[in-house]
């Protein structure tokens, strides 16, 4: 019986996991910048405020998209 695990599956499953984190640290990233903005008071912190709602639209998709095509079991 052949092993599972090939050198080619943990890397490919190491680079998924090193993907899903730095997705996950830019969703947190993106949210604390939408903390600090609260209520935009200008034109500038209204259009940061657009841009930061969508990266992290965009970003949360991604890291869904990874974690449905990790194998289950991981």
């Amino acid at each position: 019986m052949e092993s599972q695990n090939s050198p080619v599956d943990l890397t490919e499953r190491k680079r998924r996991r090193t993907r899903v984190a730095r997705l996950e640290a830019d969703i947190a990233y993106f949210q604390a910048r939408l903390e600090m903005i609260g209520e935009p008071a200008t034109a500038n912190q209204l259009t940061q405020l657009k841009a930061f709602k969508l990266l992290l639209k965009t970003v949360s998709t991604k890291v869904l998209k990874v974690k449905r095509e990790q194998p289950e079991g991981r």
